[in-house]
């Protein structure tokens, strides 16, 4: 479904010109001072002109299509923007998407074409929605030149610099743009989940780790992923300084290619050959480059034959493109943004992943229980006040990557706002039968960093389970909304928890309504072995408790980890709880052992011992059972 921006519609817009025989003016980002700057005047005289009036054949596209050489940066800092923009022509599936229906949109070029209407549109993802912004062609210019994004080497295409007109509209003036974070707009060209990955405080010291990364990547871009880099200046050097390399500190890099190329050496060239990794980058500048080997025109690529040249697209023009080792880039640059495109097709031959998402805020209020903002977990009292949310892994071992993103801010900064709230998000292992909220701390797995950027993600393997997870921000009392993702390799049936307890019924006052909390945990036992079955046992445990079962996963070997956990709101306090591990065979379960654990009010960390002493066990094994009443509602 794509949502009109401001509820203007191209074709209504484009079909009322050509019956009035004028050509479009946007009224909602008109060709004035506002549309350009919030917090200061133009620095120059600036008319607004449209590219018929700057080149003699203007083109949407070139005849080839579009790519990264058609766009240059203009005196805005928005290199983020264009390094995007240069991810985003790459690859057809993606701007089709972004640019819908260019021919379309595109300037006449023959006699009995219809006249052109001066309107475009464009495309975003915007937090879980198509978007569809409207404008105008008129582009602002100083001396006859476009002030912001320009063309490229071609001078009369001009995609980019309307895209970048849309995006500006979209967020609210040009220099709103100045500034940003590319992660941000290649999750706005995609609908994907950004990766942050440090060079610098990674793992990425030895040749074996640096490998894996490149492989890593180079499989991620195969798959449409988009990735840019960024070298972060020190102390002592200023942000956008040309180092003695070619490398522009503070810059966006767009990754344009990634490759692995055979060498031959020696006199047996063609049986002595060994793998280069090779890795293209693109200045959104449009010029300067990498000075160091494998730069354009070095000596390292007589190495590489003609054709092998012609097949990886080696240019020697200074047109801002380069390719350099992937051990020169891992010692130059600091910084990647991998924004990877998940899979989402049932019918594709690559990994596919299960997209389950929900929408809520961070809301203040003076009922502790109603609080919905309590701040990161330095704040005690009231961090898990904070929305939370389930889910379940259904696999032994799952592949899970989660993304929590903020709305956007900047459309605010025209009214002095527009600052990312401080974010991140704690992820815990629950009770496999949880329905309610959690009121004490539970195990931690994993957590992301917080970061005052509109997007946070973790890629991560977790195990069979069920799950909580926290979406913060840093302080407490601040508010916004949030969109939270989790993509799994099996349907996690994300859902938000809201309900503190069982809400008594009316039937409570004759069947009695839930009293206590009884957590129980199942631990590791040992000693187990099945005569006659061939190898370590396959074993699995269950919990009963007034009427309702859990059962573990089932596990194999001599010491199996259950890791079964509990919760139940119990009604009768007197029944006992009855604790059973169960040998699992291919005909029938076998009962191997029980327990019955009595529980009264205030009772609370019990421990029993369940043994295992059954004919068909040739030694010996136990179970440890753990219970606690009342522990998941003192936070109440």
């Amino acid at each position: 479904m794509v949502v009109h921006f401001q509820d203007q519609r191209y074709d209504i817009l484009k079909k009322q010109c050509r019956q009035r025989g004028g050509l479009f003016e946007d009224p909602s980002f008109p060709a004035n001072d506002s549309s350009l700057y919030y917090s200061r005047s133009p620095p120059r005289v600036v008319e607004w002109k449209r590219p018929q009036d700057l080149v003699q054949s203007p083109r949407l596209f070139s005849e080839s299509g579009i790519s990264p050489r058609d766009l240059q940066q203009g005196s805005l800092g928005n290199c983020w923007f264009v390094a995007a923009v240069s991810c985003l022509a790459g690859d057809p599936s993606i701007w089709k998407k972004v640019i819908p229906s260019p021919t379309e949109q595109d300037w006449p070029h023959t006699d009995g074409g219809s006249p052109h209407s001066g309107i475009f549109r464009f495309r975003f993802w915007r937090f879980g929605r198509w978007i569809e912004v409207v404008i105008d062609d008129r582009l602002p210019t100083s001396g006859g030149e476009l002030i912001f994004c320009r063309p490229g080497q071609k001078g009369n295409v001009f995609w980019c610099p309307l895209l970048e007109k849309a995006y500006a509209k979209l967020i609210g003036n040009y220099e709103a743009l100045d500034g940003g974070s590319t992660a941000e707009a290649l999750i706005d060209f995609t609908g994907g989940v950004s990766e942050a990955i440090s060079l610098c405080e990674g793992n990425y010291g030895t040749d074996e780790e640096k490998k894996k990364l490149f492989k890593s990547l180079m499989k991620a871009h195969s798959r449409a992923s988009l990735i840019s880099a960024a070298i972060r200046p020190t102390s002592s050097q200023a942000f956008e300084e040309v180092l003695s390399s070619g490398l522009v500190t503070g810059h966006a890099y767009s990754v344009t290619a990634i490759r692995n190329i055979n060498l031959h050496s020696g006199l047996f060239s063609l049986f002595r050959t060994h793998k280069l990794r090779l890795i293209r980058l693109r200045n959104p500048w449009g010029s300067g480059e990498w000075k160091g080997a494998w730069s354009d025109g070095s000596e390292e690529w007589k190495k590489v034959s003609r054709r092998e040249r012609e097949k990886l697209g080696v240019t020697v023009d200074d047109d801002g493109e380069f390719w350099m080792s992937w051990d020169d880039f891992c010692s130059h640059f600091t910084d990647v943004t991998l924004c990877r495109r998940v899979n989402t097709h049932l019918l594709s031959t690559q990994k596919t992943w299960k997209e389950e998402s929900a929408f809520s805020a961070w809301k203040k209020h003076s009922d502790p229980l109603k609080d919905r903002s309590g701040g990161c977990p330095n704040n005690r009292d009231t961090y898990l006040h904070n929305p939370q949310f389930c889910f379940d892994v259904t696999l032994d071992q799952d592949n899970v990557l989660i993304s929590l993103e903020q709305e956007d801010r900047r459309t605010e900064r025209t009214a002095g706002g527009g600052e990312n709230l401080p974010i991140g998000f704690f992820v815990f292992k629950v009770e496999i039968n949880r329905k309610y909220r959690i009121h004490c701390m539970a195990t931690k797995m994993t957590s992301s960093t917080y970061i005052n950027s509109r997007s946070v993600l973790v890629h991560t393997e977790l195990p069979k389970g069920r799950y909580v997870i926290l979406p913060t921000t840093f302080q407490p009392g601040l508010t916004g909304s949030f969109l939270l993702r989790v993509y799994t390799d099996r349907a996690s049936h994300l859902r938000e928890l809201t309900g503190d307890a069982p809400q008594p019924s009316c039937m409570s006052f004759l069947v009695g309504a839930p009293r206590v909390v009884t957590s129980i945990t199942v631990y590791a036992g040992s000693g187990l072995s099945v005569p006659g079955g061939g190898g370590d046992p396959a074993v699995y445990a269950t919990v009963n408790c007034e009427g309702k079962k859990v059962t573990s996963r089932t596990v194999k070997g001599q010491n199996p980890e259950f890791d079964l956990k509990a919760i139940f709101y119990r009604k009768h306090v007197k029944r006992p709880i009855i604790v059973q591990v169960w040998l699992s065979r291919w005909t029938r379960d076998t009962l191997l052992g029980s327990v019955s654990i009595p529980c009264t009010i205030g009772e609370s960390n019990q421990t029993s011992v369940l043994r295992l002493q059954r004919k068909d066990v040739t030694s010996a094994g136990y179970v440890m059972v753990e219970m606690s009443s009342n522990s998941d509602l003192t936070a109440l």
